[in-house]
């Protein structure tokens, strides 16, 4: 007896997954208050905002995905909004009608007739693969050749803008063992004053806690020049994205040029742009994000060439709900070593989590959720509350 024939939707006889063709593909947006002022070089949050798929399947079953982008269009091309209007109006209608195993083919069926738009791309993928994975009765993870961990170690960002609130924030969060890598928002004050933060509470903080920066792309390359020497002095470990995406030659500059670490992350949009770093030396380590990739696929591409390239890995996030966090975190458990772990916080900065069992953080980890798919179900009360058209009946469940 084949083992195909305990999986959901296969065929007793045959051992070939069943037909299941997609037939209905929905989209809302959620806008969820934050814990606190998140505050980066370009904006600060204070609501992250999600656009939450649902697709439905002609044998019954239901796959569900994220697409979220960080400050509305301040930190890059795609808002909440523009997410919803291209899968509502360009990808869903040309997915209608097939066949829903077919993941790699949808996949290409979207490229062929939607340029860039990666996020709204990553959440209808998302939902393909967790469907799938349901009726395989199997972990995403297994779709992309089977998780090798169980929990990933997870950095926490300070990012009010205060030192003392910082420092405060820090220290409990190594009290609980949630955290003990930090990173800090810095870029929207002069290079001299970011070093002065960073340094006290390095200083504070000592051995108990690593310590990285994010600039967002703020700096110039003489301030990050001087920025990245003033970092390096006074204990910092890694710098992300210190300059503009598009600029790999200071980027590579700036690699060859310090002993800090520094890390690609708005300069990474799929597996192009993460040949494009390598082949420039434009970095030392990848931020890889889902969504930022264009999806699972994409993203698996993308740690790939790091891989090959040997770079260090870091697994980013989007400040995604829990839904996109445990998305990436089934794909993410696939690679043996993240050497500079991830930051899949996004679930705890929000005042209220969406999933009806929330992500474990622990010992200073993000456990793996374990079930089929991606292994995350909605709690479709928050879902109903936080929706922006709280007027409409249904609910993504």
């Amino acid at each position: 007896m084949p083992i195909l024939q305990t999986y959901a939707n296969v065929d007793p006889y045959t051992g070939v997954l069943t037909l299941s063709k997609i037939e209905l593909i929905e989209t809302i947006i959620l806008d969820i208050p934050t814990i606190r002022g998140h505050v980066l070089s370009m904006a600060t949050m204070r609501i992250q905002t999600a656009v939450l798929v649902q697709i439905k399947f002609s044998d019954g079953s239901v796959g569900i995905g994220e697409g979220t982008t960080i400050g509305g269009l301040s930190y890059g091309p795609e808002s909440p909004e523009g997410i919803r209007s291209a899968i509502d109006t360009y990808i869903a209608p040309v997915l209608h009608g097939r066949c829903g195993n077919d993941v790699n083919g949808a996949i290409q069926c979207i490229d062929k007739s939607v340029k860039g738009n990666r996020i709204a791309k990553s959440a209808v993928e998302c939902a393909l693969w967790d469907a799938l994975g349901k009726r395989l009765a199997v972990p995403v993870a297994q779709l992309f050749g089977g998780s090798v961990t169980s929990e990933m170690p997870v950095a926490w960002t300070l990012a009010s803008g205060n030192s003392d609130t910082d420092i405060a924030e820090a220290q409990k969060m190594i009290a609980m063992r949630r955290h003990n890598i930090f990173k800090l928002k810095i870029g929207k004050r002069s290079v001299r004053e970011d070093v002065a933060h960073v340094g006290r509470i390095k200083k504070a903080i000592g051995d108990e806690g690593s310590i990285r920066v994010d600039i967002n792309q703020a700096w110039s390359l003489a301030d990050a020049r001087w920025g990245l020497k003033g970092l390096q002095d006074v204990g910092c470990e890694l710098v992300e994205q210190p300059v503009q995406a598009r600029d790999r030659m200071a980027m590579a500059e700036l690699t060859s040029s310090y002993e800090i670490a520094v890390m690609a992350d708005e300069a990474l949009n799929g597996p192009e742009d993460a040949l494009a770093v390598a082949t420039d030396k434009a970095a030392d380590v990848l931020a890889v994000k889902v969504a930022q990739s264009g999806g699972l696929k994409r993203a698996s591409e993308v740690l790939a060439i790091g891989q090959a390239a040997g770079f260090g890995l870091y697994g980013g996030t989007m400040l995604e709900t829990g839904l996109g966090t445990a998305a990436a975190l089934q794909l993410f458990s696939t690679i043996e070593t993240f050497r500079w772990g991830t930051e899949l916080f996004g679930p705890l900065l929000l005042t209220a989590d969406i999933l009806a069992e929330p992500i474990v953080y622990q010992d200073f980890c993000v456990k793996l959720p374990v079930g089929p798919g991606i292994a995350a179900g909605l709690d479709p009360d928050k879902v109903a509350f936080y929706r922006r058209d709280r007027e409409r009946t249904s609910i993504v469940i």
